[in-house]
């Protein structure tokens, strides 16, 4: 990464899905994800519990001795229904209220394999970014090729003129751990010019206008 300006990033926070999924590259990325993050002193950032990807993640991290830290709704504890926490957790009313506490604390994002909540989290995250709400970056973790048709998918939306170019950039790829967070470090956030100028902090009372133009 020479010649280039290295995003400072001390927390990651990283999506999965509460199962295995079915083949074992998925375990054994989700290890390796986090033995690199504990190397590069990231801590992280998750949903809590140690279900599937995100007990392996999680693990690997907090035997690095980096920080773990798990956001969870409270209903989610009910039973121990997604299991123990690995590392200090933080308990939440809902599921929106954790995904901004997620924002706040983090430096950037990462999404392995998973299901529906997996895909709301990221693409919450890259929404954000594109309403400038933040200019953290964003990626996925392409192991053995499962994020190939989302990515398919986006690209063809950007040759349908639903999403910008600009816009597009949001999302970044990899296919190792090493790669990806390389590539998160030397993220660039280049914000929509319209979209820049809206107000998010609460006490604004009125939002500026936009060019309803906009790809949104």
């Amino acid at each position: 990464m020479e010649g280039v300006l290295v995003r400072k990033i001390k927390k990651i926070c990283v999506f999965y899905g509460a199962n295995s999924g079915k083949d074992v590259a998925f375990v054994n990325a989700a290890f390796h994800l986090g033995k690199v993050l504990g190397k590069r002193k990231i801590d992280l950032v998750y949903g809590g519990g140690k279900l599937g990807l995100m007990g392996c993640v999680s693990t690997a991290v907090a035997q690095h001795e980096r920080q773990v830290l798990g956001i969870i709704p409270s209903a989610f504890t009910i039973n121990n229904l997604v299991g123990e926490t690995c590392g200090k957790e933080i308990k939440v009313a809902t599921m929106q209220e954790r995904l901004v506490m997620m924002m706040e604390l983090s430096d950037a994002f990462i999404a392995l394999p998973g299901g529906f909540g997996t895909l709301e989290e990221l693409f919450q995250m890259i929404s954000w970014a594109q309403l400038s709400i933040h200019n953290k970056p964003i990626g996925v973790l392409n192991i053995n090729g499962f994020f190939n048709g989302l990515l398919s998918f986006v690209d063809h939306a950007v040759k349908q003129e639903f999403i910008t170019p600009r816009a597009r950039k949001i999302l970044i790829s990899a296919t190792t751990a090493d790669e990806l967070v390389d590539k998160l470090q030397a993220f660039r956030f280049e914000s929509d010019p319209a979209l820049s100028k809206l107000k998010w902090s609460p006490s604004s009372s009125q939002k500026e206008k936009l060019d309803l133009t906009l790809l949104l």
